[in-house]
């Protein structure tokens, strides 16, 4: 199985970012990720809010619907918050993306195999049955590239996995404190 560096995947997700587009990082990973790709008023980073970085994204787009929203999360975070995808299944809101680094381990924990990994579990497959209709499987460079074009479009709800290799580059920590990321992320879109 062929499988993506992970920062360079975000990064590519991120080119020529709009300003219009809203990020949402899961814990761990894709926080750290999101920030080693430039700090940004508009990314809400959720420190300790493990499993909810679905939900807030499906809040997000519905409160914003000029706007585009990113959530990117791993697989640990989604399954978790697996719920979240029959709640978005059934909303569709037309300018939200849910992408998920799944690397088939719980980075966070020790690196355990997680479910994705040796228990079968799809999470395409999930997304699916929960109703979003435009589900992406991205394992390499061009599917990354169709999917950094897709995220520009507001064509629909959006889920993709994104195989990416077990790495673990330096921690890029952006901002801790939430009251701090809270209103600047609200000034930011004009709260």
């Amino acid at each position: 199985m062929s499988a993506l560096e992970r920062r360079a995947a975000m990064a590519t997700l991120l080119a020529d970012r709009k300003d219009d587009l809203l990020v949402i990082p899961g814990l761990g990973s894709t926080c750290w990720d999101l920030a080693a790709a430039g700090d940004n008023d508009r990314n809400f980073y959720l420190w300790g809010a493990m499993g909810g970085a679905a939900m807030i994204g499906l809040g997000l787009a519905l409160a914003q619907p000029d706007k585009r929203v990113l959530v990117v999360t791993g697989d640990g975070e989604m399954l978790m918050g697996m719920g979240a995808l029959a709640t978005i299944g059934i909303k569709q809101p037309p300018n939200l993306a849910v992408v998920v680094f799944d690397n088939g381990h719980y980075g966070e924990t020790g690196m355990q195999p997680s479910h994705t990994h040796k228990g079968g579990v799809d999470l395409l497959g999930v997304a699916r049955s929960c109703g979003i209709a435009t589900c992406l499987d991205v394992a390499d460079e061009a599917a990354l590239a169709d999917l950094a074009a897709r995220l520009k479009a507001r064509d629909g709800t959006l889920f993709a996995r994104l195989a990416i290799a077990i790495a673990d580059p330096p921690r890029v920590l952006p901002e801790r404190d939430g009251a701090v990321l809270k209103a600047r992320f609200r000034a930011a879109i004009g709260v």
